[in-house]
């Protein structure tokens, strides 16, 4: 795998700070090894957190159930904006140590949680480890490779996430289906928040200045034109005034919108099918192994290929293959619904992203990916609200089948709304223009 030219540019330390992931490849893939412990926090409760629910708490509720998502996706949505803005001001590095200190105790609460409300509170402690930790990790990866290299660097830390949620999910059901629920599943979380705490604390540096030098190096930019744009004017202009931004965050919330459906409804299918739970993590792991993997190949493809249809054709084929939960029957059926649907959001996450940063100045990075991380996550909370709901008014097939139906709808939005956004520099208009960061 190529990693491309580094780009150097001109900085007013001594030491000029060089851009690319050749020139800063020993604290990228050490990124890279932090997020994977990032997502493997996720991982721990994709298997087994629906079955606690019902097992060990007697909650019937689909809704009530649920609950554990929409905690997490509203803290999740608000600390991306709050982290993304942050990272501009003060740095990306306290950024990721804090989520760490956050999260160490949420292993411990699931472990040993008297009463679902433990469950729920340890959720909205890993929304915030997840909000603070993603996006500075994401920040940083972007901020060293440069803008040559940027679909590379977001699929290598989707990979990275995903690719670890997906062994973690695997591990906690094999955990579960030979020593219980509970506790022992959870163990590996532990090990997980202390080691993700420790490297960054010891081993990760600042990256800031990266983006000040990137910023520096372009021609022409916002603010060599004028000032930057206020918190307020970023959120507008990433939320619904530029076409391109407001058909990714769209994008971004109605993806995990159905991965919040996968996450809280797609085990409680399975198992009422009458599914071991070895095989429902076989299952719930293989949809963010795929996912992971296969980003590998579509963030690098983005950054030659283009954003837009990539990711109108990933949310298609992730409706197709939400489609095969509700129409097929038996483990090979719901294995290519779960490799469809890793396939189509492998296409669509980390292309997303790189949306996001090519109309973003680099001075604004941190702060308009965080107003697309909030939307984006508000996504869980939605998907959480609407799935049980429907679950508890319709059955579990017709909340799934109306998800796949709404990932459909969205992928024709950005068909029909977005912009092609590469190459980066040559769509970015001054803020005076009214469109662009």
């Amino acid at each position: 795998m190529s990693t491309g030219v580094s780009t150097a540019v001109p900085s007013p330390r001594s030491r000029p700070v060089v851009l690319g992931l050749r020139a800063n490849w020993r604290q990228f893939w050490l990124l890279v090894l932090i997020n994977a412990f990032v997502g493997a926090m996720v991982g721990l409760e994709r298997t087994v957190l629906p079955l606690i629910a019902e097992a060990d708490f007697g909650i019937v509720s689909k809704a009530a159930m649920l609950s554990f998502l929409i905690s997490f996706g509203l803290v999740k949505a608000a600390t991306n904006l709050v982290a993304g803005q942050w990272s501009d001001r003060v740095g990306r590095k306290g950024i990721l140590v804090v989520g760490w200190l956050i999260g160490l105790p949420v292993p411990f609460l699931i472990m040993l949680a008297p009463a679902w409300g433990w469950i729920v509170f340890a959720n909205v402690l890993l929304g915030v480890n997840q909000g603070l930790c993603w996006s500075a990790t994401v920040i940083m990866k972007m901020d060293l490779a440069g803008p040559q290299q940027r679909g590379l660097a977001t699929g290598l830390n989707e990979f990275a996430g995903y690719l670890a949620v997906a062994i973690s999910a695997f591990v906690t059901g094999y955990l579960a289906a030979n020593f219980g629920l509970r506790p022992v599943p959870f163990y590996p979380g532990v090990a997980f928040a202390v080691l993700g705490l420790l490297l960054s604390l010891l081993a990760v540096r600042e990256t800031r200045g990266h983006a000040k030098s990137e910023a520096e190096g372009i021609s022409q930019s916002a603010n060599q034109r004028g000032t930057l744009p206020s918190n307020a004017q970023i959120f507008r202009i990433a939320s619904w005034q530029d076409r391109a931004l407001f058909a990714a965050s769209q994008a971004g919330l109605v993806n995990n919108l159905n991965d919040a459906m996968v996450w809280g409804l797609v085990p409680l299918l399975l198992a009422g099918s009458g599914l071991p739970i070895a095989d429902i993590g076989l299952v719930a792991a293989t949809y963010p192994a795929v996912w992971g993997v296969t980003q590998l190949a579509t963030g690098a493809l983005s950054d030659r290929w283009g954003r837009k249809w990539l990711i109108a054709t990933g949310m298609w084929v992730q409706g197709l293959g939400i489609g095969f939960f509700v129409a097929g029957e038996g483990m090979v059926a719901w294995m290519i619904g779960a490799v469809l649907l890793g396939l189509g959001t492998a296409a669509v996450y980390p292309t997303l992203l790189a949306v996001v940063s090519d109309v973003a100045h680099p001075e604004c990075r941190g702060s308009a990916i965080g107003v697309y991380r909030l939307w984006r996550d508000l996504g869980y909370a939605v998907g959480g609200v609407t799935a049980g709901v429907v679950a508890d008014i319709l059955g579990l097939s017709a909340a799934i089948a109306a998800i796949g139906g709404l990932t459909m709808l969205s992928g024709f939005v950005v068909a029909t709304t977005m912009y092609e956004t590469l190459p980066s520099w040559s769509n970015l208009n001054s803020v005076s223009e009214g469109r662009r960061l």
